[in-house]
C-alpha cells in the first residue's frame, strides 16, 4: 500500500533516486539553494534515514556470513569471528565495488544470478514439506501469539516495535525505485519493478514462514542456533540438503548487500547532489556509478562489523527506515495537494484518494512506529540501540550545516553543486 503511493512518486519525479530523491524533490522546492532552509533539510533528513536504513545491511550480513562459515566449516571453527567477518565483508565489498563500478547492467547480471541461486533452492526446500509428511498446521495454530501475550499498554507497544523493526526487512522492496534515472522507461518499468518485486517478498515472507514454523515449531525455531531453514533442508534432502542450504544462504546473503550497497551509495549520492551532502560525494565514475560514496560506505561498515552485535545494528537502523517513510509518504500528500506540482506528468497514478492511505500509513509509521522501536530496543538491547540511532540521525545536522555552506561557496565561486 506504500508502494503505490512511491509509484506514482517515481513516475512523478523520474530523474529523483528512490525515496532519497522523492522527498527531497518534494520538500527542497524552488527554494533548494537557500541557506538553511527547512524544505530542503527535511528532504535531506528523509535521505540521510533511508541511507542509514540501508547502510548497516553490509555489516550485519557481513557479520552473519561469518558466523555461518565458522559455524558449517569445520575449518573455520576456531578462527575469530569477527576477524572471519571482517575478512569476507572486505572480499564481498570489494567484488561488489568492482562488479558495479562498470556500470549497473553488470550489477544487475550478478544479481540475476545470486536471485537464482538463492531463490530457487529456497522456493524447492520451502514446498517439501507440504508433501512429505513434516508440515503440522497446528505447529502455527496453536502458537499464534506467546502464552504470555496480554493486550495490554506493554503488549500493544512491543507488537508496534515489530511491525516497525520487520517492516526494515519486510517492506524495503521500494529499493526498485531507487534506480529511477537508470531505467529505460521510468513511467512503465519502476511500477512494474516495484510489483514484480512485491510478489516475491509477500511469497517469501509468508509461505517460507509457514513452512518452517509448520515443520519445525516455535520452539523449534528459537533453538536453532544458525539458520531454521538447515533442518528443514536436511530433514527433507539429508546432508545434501544442508550443503545446498548454506550456498543458498551466503548467496541470498551476497544479493541483499549488493542491493543494500547500490541503495545507500545512490542515497548518498543523490543527497551530495542536492547539497546536502559534502560535494566530494557527488560525483560518479565514467560508467555513471557513485564509487566514491560506494568506498566510504564500505570503510563504515568494515568499522561497524567491530561492533559484533548485528541484531542492535538492525534495530538502530529501523529507526532510520521508519523515519525515512514517513517523510516519503507526507512527500507524497504534498505532491497531490499542491499547486507547486499539480502540472506535472504523472505515468502512473495510485487509486483515487491513495493521498489518505499514505496520511494514515504515514502516522502509523511516525509516531506509532517508531514510539514502539524505541521501547521494544530498550527491552531487548537496553539503551545501546536507541543512542546509536539517535546519534546516527542526529549526526545528520553538523552534516548538513557544513553541506549548505559548502554549497554556497562553491555557488558563489559560480560552480555551484554540479561544479
Amino acid at each position: 500500500m506504500q508502494n503505490l503511493a512511491y509509484g506514482e512518486l517515481a513516475t512523478t519525479f523520474p530523474k529523483a533516486s528512490g525515496l532519497p530523491g522523492f522527498a527531497q524533490q518534494v520538500f527542497g522546492g524552488e527554494k533548494k539553494n537557500s541557506k538553511y532552509n527547512l524544505g530542503k533539510f527535511v528532504g535531506g533528513f528523509s535521505a540521510w534515514s533511508y541511507w542509514f536504513a540501508w547502510n548497516p545491511v553490509l555489516a550485519i550480513f557481513a557479520l552473519l556470513v561469518g558466523s555461518y562459515l565458522q559455524g558449517l566449516v569445520p575449518a573455520f571453527a576456531e578462527v575469530d569471528t569477527t576477524m572471519l567477518s571482517l575478512t569476507a565483508g572486505a572480499m564481498i565489498f570489494a567484488f561488489l565495488v568492482l562488479v558495479n563500478s562498470r556500470g549497473l547492467a553488470n550489477g544487475v547480471k550478478v544479481g540475476l544470478v545470486l536471485a537464482a541461486v538463492s531463490l530457487i533452492p529456497l522456493i524447492v526446500i520451502s514446498t517439501a514439506p507440504f508433501f512429505t509428511g513434516s508440515f503440522h498446521l497446528d505447529n502455527i495454530t496453536t502458537n499464534l501469539m506467546p502464552v504470555s501475550w496480554a493486550w495490554d499498554l506493554n503488549g500493544i507497544l512491543i507488537l508496534l516495535g515489530l511491525f516497525g523493526i520487520a517492516q526494515w526487512s519486510a517492506c524495503a522492496w521500494e529499493t526498485a525505485a531507487i534506480y529511477g534515472p537508470q531505467y529505460m522507461n521510468p513511467g512503465s518499468d519502476i511500477p512494474k519493478a516495484l510489483f514484480a518485486c512485491g510478489i516475491v517478498c509477500f511469497f517469501t515472507f509468508v509461505f517460507v514462514q509457514a513452512s518452517v514454523t509448520g515443520t519445525l515449531g516455535v520452539d523449534g525455531i528459537l533453538n536453532e542456533p544458525i539458520s531454521p531453514l538447515l533442518p528443514v533442508a536436511r530433514m527433507t534432502f539429508g546432508d545434501a540438503g544442508g550443503a545446498v542450504m548454506i550456498i543458498m544462504l551466503v548467496a541470498a546473503m551476497i544479493l541483499i548487500i549488493q542491493t543494500a550497497y547500490l541503495g545507500s551509495a545512490t542515497a548518498m549520492h543523490s543527497m551530495a547532489q542536492e547539497g546536502n551532502l559534502p560535494h566530494f560525494l557527488s560525483k560518479l565514475n565514467s560508467k555513471g556509478v557513485p564509487v566514491r560514496a560506494m568506498l566510504v560506505i564500505g570503510a563504515l561498515n568494515l568499522l561497524m562489523i567491530t561492533l559484533k552485535t548485528p541484531t542492535a545494528i538492525l534495530a538502530a537502523s529501523a529507526i532510520g527506515y521508519t523515519c525515512a517513510n514517513t517523510i516519503s509518504l507526507f512527500a507524497y500528500w504534498k505532491a497531490i495537494t499542491s499547486p507547486e506540482f499539480s502540472a506535472l506528468e504523472r505515468p502512473f497514478k495510485a487509486p483515487r484518494g491513495w493521498k489518505y492511505v499514505a496520511l494514515v500509513f504515514g502516522l502509523f509509521n511516525v509516531p506509532l512506529c517508531l514510539v514502539g522501536i524505541l521501547y521494544l530496543n530498550g527491552l531487548e538491547f537496553g539503551s545501546t540501540a536507541i543512542a546509536v540511532g539517535i546519534v546516527i540521525l542526529a549526526s545528520y545536522v553538523p552534516v548538513w550545516m557544513y553541506s549548505q555552506r559548502q554549497s554556497q561557496s562553491y555557488a558563489a565561486d559560480g560552480g555551484g553543486v554540479e561544479a
